[in-house]
């Protein structure tokens, strides 16, 4: 079984662990820099991206998130996660962890009010049914470098992509009771343990 931490500084963090766990994944919450040592994988869940850098700065764990990526180990960020993942924000100077090569556009769909579901076509999920998004305020991905994956899209807008062990979408699977995409998460890092396993051997 695979341990999956979820940065548990704002967000839907308790819906993201039904779904982990529904994934077969041991969860567990990360509020400090320390236990990031003791997770496979990490989930970045959504908020306020802003807030969420603010309290990712004060807790110190800036440097400590950027050092797991570069392990190698999975993240996947979902809506503000998104945002926080990516290498380029439109309106920005910089990005955040800038561990993607996506281009992202904050509150691309709108506001609050725009908020809505929308039935997608996500590459990569099991079964024959279409994946509904949930989004809101939710970003979408203006364009990708050469090494990611687009997993979907609405409007023309990439609405989740992939890029080696980095997974990310602009809406809320945490909010539907489909947990295909928290499964196909859940087999990136397991895929990514069994390596590691193999290579100690």
């Amino acid at each position: 079984m695979v341990t999956v931490g979820i940065l548990a500084l704002q967000g839907a963090v308790r819906e993201h662990a039904c779904s982990l766990e529904a994934s077969g994944a041991e969860v567990k919450l990360i509020k400090r820099v320390e236990e990031l040592e003791d997770i496979d994988a990490l989930v970045v869940p959504g908020g306020e991206s802003t807030t969420m850098r603010r309290l990712i700065d004060k807790y110190e764990m800036f440097g400590p998130l950027q050092e797991f990526a570069k392990s190698g180990k999975p993240m996947f960020g979902t809506c503000a996660g998104l945002i926080l993942m990516a290498k380029e924000i439109i309106g920005q100077e910089h990005g955040h962890l800038e561990v993607m090569d996506i281009k992202v556009h904050r509150n691309g769909f709108g506001r609050q009010r725009e908020s809505f579901e929308i039935p997608l076509n996500v590459d990569g999920m099991e079964g024959d049914e279409d994946y509904i998004g949930v989004f809101i305020r939710a970003p979408y991905i203006e364009s990708v470098g050469p090494d990611v994956k687009v997993l979907a899209t609405f409007q023309d807008k990439i609405v989740a992509a992939q890029q080696g062990r980095f997974l990310c979408c602009a809406f809320h699977p945490e909010l539907t009771d489909d947990h295909r995409m928290h499964g196909y998460f859940v087999k990136m890092a397991e895929e990514f343990k069994n390596e590691l396993h193999n290579v100690s051997k």
